[in-house]
Formats: structure tokens, C-alpha cells, sequence
């Protein structure tokens, strides 16, 4: 294998730092379906997703990360206007390679059919 080795990379108008590149880039992210059967819409670095019980989706990373310090970015985004909210199980099911996606409708812990999560940080 090579290793490519630049500091800058260039469009030929603008010009940026290849750390903010690979430091500021998301180290993965999915668009999934909890409903019925569970289903990748897309995503980068997600290996699977696992039916934790209404509303709790287990979604493996292919790549794990450094450390279970890493951002977490989710949301839900129904067809329907709800008060809707999401959230992650950090204290007992985040690793360096898992996290749980939780989906709140109504104060009730409910399946979506669109949920979302990105990740940053670092990869190990």
C-alpha cells in the first residue's frame, strides 16, 4: 500500500489543510427505517443495524473509534409533524464501535421510518 503525503488540497480556486479535512470530516453517518423491517436508506462506515426493542436501534460502526469520546449527531424526521425528539443510550451502549439510536414520539419511545446519525471524532 502508498501513502499519499500533502498538506494542502486545491480545486485550483480554494485552498485547504488536508487536517481539516480529515479531522473535520464525518467519520460515519446513516439514514435508516426502524419500522417493520429495518433498512439502510445510505451511509458511510455502518456495518449494520440491530432491533434493540420499539424505538432502539443498535447501528454498528465497520470502523471503530479511537475512543468513545466521539460527537453523536441523531434526528428523526417523520412524514407526520409530531413532538418528536431523539436521543442515544451513552451510558450504557455507546463504544468505540456501537450506538444505540433512541426515537421518541409524543414522550412515548417509538419506531421512525427516517432516522439519522452522524458521527465525529477520531477513527482508532
Amino acid at each position: 500500500m502508498s501513502t499519499l503525503s500533502v498538506s494542502n488540497i486545491t480545486d485550483g480556486t480554494d485552498t485547504v489543510g488536508t487536517s481539516y479535512v480529515v479531522n473535520g470530516s464525518a467519520k460515519a453517518w446513516v439514514n435508516f427505517n426502524q419500522q417493520s423491517t429495518m433498512s439502510i436508506f445510505g451511509s458511510f462506515n455502518i456495518s449494520s443495524l440491530t432491533d434493540a426493542g420499539t424505538g432502539l436501534t443498535d447501528i454498528a460502526l465497520s470502523s471503530s473509534m479511537s475512543n468513545t469520546g466521539f460527537a453523536l449527531a441523531i434526528t428523526r424526521q417523520d412524514t407526520v409533524v409530531n413532538n418528536d425528539s431523539t436521543g442515544f443510550d451513552g451510558i450504557n451502549n455507546k463504544t468505540v464501535s456501537n450506538f444505540r439510536f433512541v426515537s421518541i414520539e409524543n414522550a412515548v419511545v417509538s419506531d421512525t421510518n427516517n432516522g439519522h446519525g452522524i458521527v465525529h471524532g477520531d477513527l482508532a
